[in-house]
């Protein structure tokens, strides 16, 4: 029985330290687990700063530096965007035309550390524009790697939102914030 016990408490050691089956209690400085995503998306109007948010779980394992995965790659669904005030919201997701084009994508790949923080090669798809940033930094912020991306509506071909007449306006400028958080 002992005999037994120790084989394979010796192959479970061997398998984890010389095959794939990393456990996430090893994870070093080459190895990124993400286990949340929040997008940001902030802007202003002509009657004040608004800020819709997009949260969701996913669990994903990046290696930095390695011929292994290195690429991080998720859906966003539009739809579930919420800017704490349901007409805003619906007024989101019309802008950005979720009915057509219910998920945006984000890929991040070439993700090489830089000091405490990151440089990667970023791809952003919504609506039906692909826009691609080479050398995008990620900062590293307690638990959690953020970026920002500063756009136009106008950059993704989409018209900023106007309602009662013109009395109000969406500015043609917005904020997109991408937080990964790190295990």
């Amino acid at each position: 029985m002992f005999k037994r016990f120790t084989f394979l408490v010796t192959g479970l050691a061997t398998f984890f330290f010389l095959g794939s089956a990393k456990p996430t209690f090893f994870a070093d400085d080459t190895t990124l687990v993400i286990n949340k995503i929040k997008i940001e998306i902030t802007g202003l109007s002509t009657v004040g700063h608004y800020n819709c948010s997009n949260i969701f779980i996913i669990k994903d394992t990046i290696f930095l530096n390695s011929n292994k995965k290195n690429i991080f790659n998720t859906a966003i669904k539009m739809t579930n965007f919420d800017c704490h005030n349901k007409i805003m919201s619906k007024d989101l997701k019309g802008t950005v035309k979720a009915a057509e084009f219910p998920n945006s994508t984000v890929s991040i790949t070439e993700i090489k550390q830089s000091g405490k923080n990151y440089k990667c090669s970023l791809s952003f798809f919504i609506t039906d524009k692909t826009l691609k940033y080479k050398d995008f930094s990620l900062y590293t912020v307690n638990d959690k790697i953020q970026g920002t991306l500063n756009l136009k509506f106008s950059d993704i071909g989409l018209e900023p939102p106007v309602k009662m007449a013109g009395l109000i306006k969406v500015k043609d400028d917005i904020v997109i914030n991408f937080y990964l958080y790190k295990n």
